[in-house]
């Protein structure tokens, strides 16, 4: 049985993640926590808007009202990668060789390791910032669709278009296809691997009750998982056209609560599923068996991230009742 090690925090916490096998949690009040022999705190940020795991350098990237970039080590040391006055800096991302992306209005920037600064200027607000797996190159999520930059080159923009607003965008890890939630309950891709000259291939995944707020790709890059409805919704991508024309997996469904929060296990093809009223479960791919992880808490679960090992999960919460689950027990 899972044992379940409590971490209660005040205030909404935006995001958990491991760094090493040290539990990370950001919260929105700027602060740092981790449990490393003790809980241990750092101040960051005047206000936290983002964070992401970078697992190229294994530190934690944060965005802050306060305007500034940083870099969290294992240790809590930080560094500060850029500051932007008078601006609120909600998207972040980590990329390969060291680069970081992060956007204020309608200016998406990308820090290389020696500190140059290149930036995109869009024509409408960014929402959301990728790297792709391979080669140096971003997609920049925006109303009306995606621009993909590549960073090192002075090239125009390839625009991936489709109405409406588009908020998070991810990259398959094999970089065949381009996936955006929307505005509208829904989720849309790009296939990229087209030949030169070929029709853009769209495809719509749509059918959620909510906005989709969170997207979590398997270990080996044939499903996706996401939020947004009673169960979670897992999307196939092995076959050469995606998800077309095929219907998604729909696991750890319950009635009257929400999916928010989805993680895919990092070696087996398991998603830990976090629900609104703070449950947490976990369920595979292959014949839907589902494991309960925590029992229903004081808040929505924002955030889930499972250590290298697939060992332990942490998980932390709009209400601050955060936590890490050992699932060996």
């Amino acid at each position: 049985m899972p044992t379940v090690a409590p971490l209660d925090l005040d205030g909404h916490v935006l995001s958990a993640a491991f760094l090493g096998d040290v539990p990370f949690f950001a919260a929105s009040s700027g602060e740092i926590h981790r449990l490393d022999h003790g809980h241990k705190v750092t101040v960051a940020h005047d206000g936290l808007l983002a964070a992401v795991r970078d697992e190229a350098n294994d530190t934690l990237v944060t965005g802050g009202e306060d305007g500034r970039v940083l870099r969290i080590s294992g240790d809590g040391t930080v560094a500060e990668l850029a500051q932007v006055p008078r601006k609120w800096i909600s998207v972040v991302a980590a990329g390969p060789q060291g680069a970081v992306a992060f956007a204020e209005g309608r200016t998406s920037r990308v820090r290389l390791a020696d500190g140059t600064i290149r930036e995109f200027p869009e024509t409408r607000t960014v929402e959301g910032i990728a790297f792709a797996p391979k080669g140096l190159r971003i997609g920049v999520s925006r109303y009306n669709g995606v621009s993909m930059h590549w960073v090192a080159m002075a090239a125009a923009p390839v625009d991936l278009e489709w109405k409406g607003a588009h908020n998070a965008v991810t990259f398959s890890p094999d970089g065949r296809f381009v996936v955006t939630s929307m505005q509208e309950n829904a989720l849309h891709g790009w296939k990229l691997d087209t030949k030169p000259g070929a029709e853009t291939r769209h495809m719509r995944m749509t059918g959620y009750p909510a906005k989709v707020k969170s997207l979590s790709w398997s270990v080996k890059g044939k499903w996706l998982a996401s939020s947004g409805a009673p169960a979670a919704i897992v999307w196939p991508f092995s076959s050469k056209d995606g998800p077309m024309g095929k219907p998604p997996l729909e696991l750890g469904t319950r009635a009257d609560v929400m999916v928010t929060a989805v993680a895919c296990h990092p070696a087996e093809d398991v998603v830990a599923i976090g629900y609104s009223d703070g449950m947490v479960l976990a369920a595979r791919f292959a014949d839907s068996r589902e494991v309960l992880l925590r029992r229903p808490g004081k808040g929505a679960i924002t955030s889930i991230a499972w250590s290298r090992n697939g060992r332990l999960a942490a998980f932390a919460s709009e209400a601050g009742d955060c936590g890490v689950i050992d699932i060996a027990g």
